[in-house]
């Protein structure tokens, strides 16, 4: 069981699609305590987001508020059914904006909005609330060890959450624009090697095998530090950007390649249906070395140490920024394909 709210006078529902998933029969009950058998018009799981529908005329729906202008610090209230008590209201701040939950790969797209408003099991699927009674949010999710409330809520932004709401209603499902990168975020280490004054957006690592961004002039390390004007802070914040556009859409990506800045726009493939194969391209003089901590550059013809990312092996080692890589495991190391071919021999020699 979960919470709603409704969204037209004529019984559209929003929920949770983890509310329904699974579910055979799916009934709602009103505030008048009538019990509705409903259909799903569509549900997203990437989005978290289910549209329900059920035969009613002259429902009072909610009032809906603006996601992008809530700022930290306000506060919010949230409607649900915990444990099975409805109609329970608890009160809270918001928190921040744009978060990603830790290890979440199937929310990657959700800007959520954080906030210490108590939601608890049967909570998922209600409506936050601004001090002007609007929503401005769907409570989804709980960070905790107990299974129960823990002072770290999350809920999808209204704004984000009609964008999936719309796609529902024309197709049942969600056409999500798709890239084709792989990323990850910078330290300060890595920062300082590219010449950033702090640690800011997106590290490209590598690329899906023909997807558009393998096809465009990315390369792998460069740095992303905005997409369609919106700042790329961290490397999450690109999926989510990437996230809300149709396929066929152009991106106009902000791209630091080797300490300077320009544009490059890419038309967006549709999401794939099942993850694709992450490839490393060699585009560049960058290699990658994620699993040992490093980045590698040609620098004529000489393997050049980057960055180490603290705490690796290659750090462990005591490797350090500017050192130059002669052989690995008796391999000359004379090309980044070289590099690559020895690096790969290594991970098989593990015991």
């Amino acid at each position: 069981s979960g919470s709603g709210f409704v969204l037209s006078q004529d019984g559209e529902i929003v929920t949770n699609e983890h509310v329904i998933d699974g579910a055979s029969q799916i009934y709602v009950r009103l505030a008048d305590g009538r019990e509705l058998k409903a259909k799903v018009l569509g549900s997203d799981k990437a989005g978290d987001i289910a549209l329900l529908k059920i035969d009613a005329k002259g429902l009072k729906p909610v009032k809906i508020g603006n996601s992008d202008q809530v700022k930290p610090g306000q506060w919010a209230v949230a409607i649900g059914s915990p444990f099975g008590f409805d109609h329970s209201v608890t009160a809270g701040v918001v928190s921040a904006k744009g978060r990603s939950l830790p290890g979440d790969d199937n929310q990657r797209y959700v800007p959520y909005l954080q906030s210490d408003v108590a939601i608890n099991p049967g909570s998922s699927g209600g409506p936050l609330f601004n001090v002007n009674g609007e929503v401005i949010g769907i409570n989804a999710q709980i960070l905790t060890e107990s299974g129960a409330y823990n002072g770290l809520s999350f809920s999808i932004p209204i704004n984000y959450a009609l964008q999936v709401v719309e796609q529902l209603k024309q197709h049942g499902a969600v056409d999500r624009g798709f890239l084709g990168v792989q990323i990850q975020s910078l330290n300060r280490e890595m920062a300082q090697a590219m010449g950033l004054d702090r640690a800011k957006g997106a590290l490209v690592t590598g690329f899906v095998s023909g997807s558009p961004a393998e096809q465009s002039a990315l390369q792998p390390g460069d740095i992303i530090i905005a997409a369609n004007g919106r700042p790329i802070t961290e490397s999450a914040d690109l999926p989510q950007t990437i996230g809300v556009l149709p396929p066929g859409s152009d991106v106009r990506l902000e791209v630091l390649t080797k300490g300077k800045t320009h544009n490059i726009s890419i038309k967006l493939a549709a999401l794939p249906q099942h993850a694709p194969r992450q490839v490393q391209s060699m585009k560049s003089n960058d290699l990658i070395v994620e699993d040992f901590g490093l980045l590698l550059t040609d620098d004529g013809g000489s393997i050049r140490v980057k960055a180490v990312e603290p705490n690796s092996p290659a750090a462990r080692s005591g490797l350090a920024a500017q050192d130059i890589l002669l052989t690995l495991n008796q391999r000359a190391l004379n090309s980044l394909d070289a590099a690559q071919n020895a690096f790969e021999s290594a991970r098989k020699d593990r015991p």
